[in-house]
């Protein structure tokens, strides 16, 4: 199943994207929420009853895709998750996990321009398997990590690589609005399979920049999870990004950044694409809310 939050005249709720179309949960099956969170938060019910809805369709080009979880609790990355990622940095494999957040505010349609801030031109991408949490957790072993994710996407991990540099934690350079774009859509683990064994391509121009596959994570999905959660809750709604393979802008000679009029393009094998333009920061950012 794929789940995703779209909008359609004017009006934003959840639905299950099908062949031709996505079904609206807010008219097949009216008694679920309809807002992402609050549907995982619902259980397994929830899930069962969207799986049985069935009405019309809404053919998907007159809808907007949003970030299926338009507000998460916690947006949790790791560093340095990728063995050529890493000799590309010509840094350690870290022994440990490296974890940094990125503030929920930079969370970004999978569609939706991407902003070249005003501050800084050192905009770079990482294709990422992204995840999503589906049930309050703690202590999670490993051998049980599959049973708490609700479902698998693409997160483009969005870094301002000077920026990333102010602070040990990395969140400033990681955090700008706009730089959190995930999706298209939340795929069950039933229709994923192994997340362990998934081409992942990034594009920029329509030129492979990344290609690799999940199966050269050095901590995987479910290490993650038991690392977690050994510290804090895990929460329905919760996204994890699970790090990004070599390839990046910053490590080449010269250091390859996006621009503006750039598109960047991210692929993975049975979750779909993610797509988006690279603009200049709009002039209405400037203000006071």
């Amino acid at each position: 199943m794929k789940l995703a939050t779209f909008t359609h005249q004017g009006r934003t709720r959840i639905g299950v994207v099908q062949e031709g179309g996505i079904l609206d949960l807010s008219a097949a099956a009216p008694t679920l929420p309809q807002e992402m969170r609050a549907f995982l938060e619902a259980g397994a019910a929830a899930m069962q009853a969207a799986r049985a809805a069935n009405g019309s369709l809404i053919p998907l080009q007159d809808v907007r895709l949003e970030a299926p979880v338009l507000r998460p609790s916690k947006f949790l990355a790791i560093g340095l998750n990728y063995a050529d990622h890493i000799a590309e940095t010509k840094r350690a494999t870290p022994e440990k996990q490296m974890w940094f957040n990125k503030q929920t505010t930079c969370v970004n349609g999978p569609y939706d321009p991407i902003h070249l801030p005003k501050v800084s031109s050192a905009l770079d991408y990482e294709g990422e398997l992204g995840f999503v949490i589906g049930r309050k957790c703690r202590h999670v072993p490993k051998e049980r990590a599959h049973e708490v994710i609700a479902g698998y996407f693409i997160v483009n991990d969005v870094s301002m690589r000077d920026w990333q540099m102010h602070s040990q934690t990395m969140t400033m350079g990681k955090s700008f609005d706009t730089h959190g774009p995930f999706g298209p859509w939340i795929v069950t683990p039933d229709e994923v399979g192994d997340p362990h064994n998934l081409s992942l391509r990034t594009l920029l121009n329509g030129e492979v920049m990344q290609n690799s596959n999940t199966k050269h994570l050095v901590f995987n999905c479910f290490d993650q999870i038991a690392y977690l959660s050994q510290a804090f809750t895990l929460l329905p709604g919760d996204v994890v990004s699970t790090g990004t393979p070599g390839g990046v802008g910053v490590a080449k000679t010269p250091p390859h950044y996006m621009k503006a009029g750039d598109k960047i393009r991210i692929e993975i094998e049975k979750l779909g694409t993610i797509e988006a333009q690279i603009i200049p920061e709009p002039g209405d950012t400037a203000c006071l809310i």
